[in-house]
């Protein structure tokens, strides 16, 4: 057997075991040298490249303006996180209510793409922190758990980068993530098992070390907070 052959067989039982190789998203040294029109430009040629070479018909009403919606999709929304212009800006207030316990954010709608496939990432992540000084406005939360999940990911790293962000924000190690998610990689391909989910988490300071706290924090996102009507 051929060494590339070898890579390959290696580099498939990754992506169909889902393993994660590092906590930061592998970037190029390049990345950020071209322009959003740009790689547009450059991605919307390649979209039309798998569309003609899958035998579709551009010339079609319907199909003719899809590489570049694809591709502008690509680079504005669904990765958008990859871009560090877009990362939210996170500012902290002075917790002059002197508010001790833990504050959590849960059912926070979570959109991402599978870095090994391509596919949808779709769930719910549970964030919860406990001041030592600092707050976050509530919608800074959603904007982190968004700005990570908008790029090729693996919910593992997605779920430690959620919580690396916000303690670097609060200057506390007291921050906690659970996400649970569904991804279309193994309902809709490979497997095909449509009933299951994925649930990661994790804990930093107290979250870690005092299960009181942990337990508090799960007992929490186990709540049923639904609204009729909202």
């Amino acid at each position: 057997m051929k060494l590339d052959d070898k890579i390959q067989i290696k580099n498939d039982e990754i992506a169909d075991d889902h393993i994660y190789t590092g906590d930061f998203t592998p970037l190029r040294k390049d990345a950020f040298n071209k322009s959003d029109d740009e790689k547009i430009t450059i991605i919307q040629k390649h979209v039309k490249g798998i569309m003609e070479t899958l035998g579709l018909d551009l010339s079609d009403d319907s199909l003719m303006g899809t590489p570049k919606r694809v591709a502008k999709a690509y680079v504005k929304e669904i990765f958008g996180g990859l871009n560090p212009k877009l990362k939210p800006k996170s500012s902290t207030f002075e917790n002059k209510y002197n508010y001790e316990e833990m504050l959590v954010e849960k059912d926070i709608t979570l959109y991402s793409t599978c870095e090994h496939h391509f596919l949808p990432i779709v769930g719910k992540a549970h964030v919860a922190y406990i001041s030592n000084g600092n707050v976050i406005g509530l919608s800074k939360i959603n904007r982190v758990v968004e700005y990570y999940s908008k790029r090729p990911q693996v919910q593992e790293r997605l779920t430690k980068q959620i919580v690396k962000e916000l303690q670097s924000v609060l200057n506390t190690n007291d921050v906690a993530c659970v996400i649970d998610a569904r991804h279309l990689c193994v309902n809709s391909r490979g497997i095909k098992d449509i009933s299951s989910s994925t649930v990661t988490s994790e804990f930093g300071g107290k979250f870690k070390f005092d299960s009181s706290i942990k337990d508090e924090f799960l007992k929490y996102i186990q709540l049923d907070t639904s609204f009729n009507g909202l």
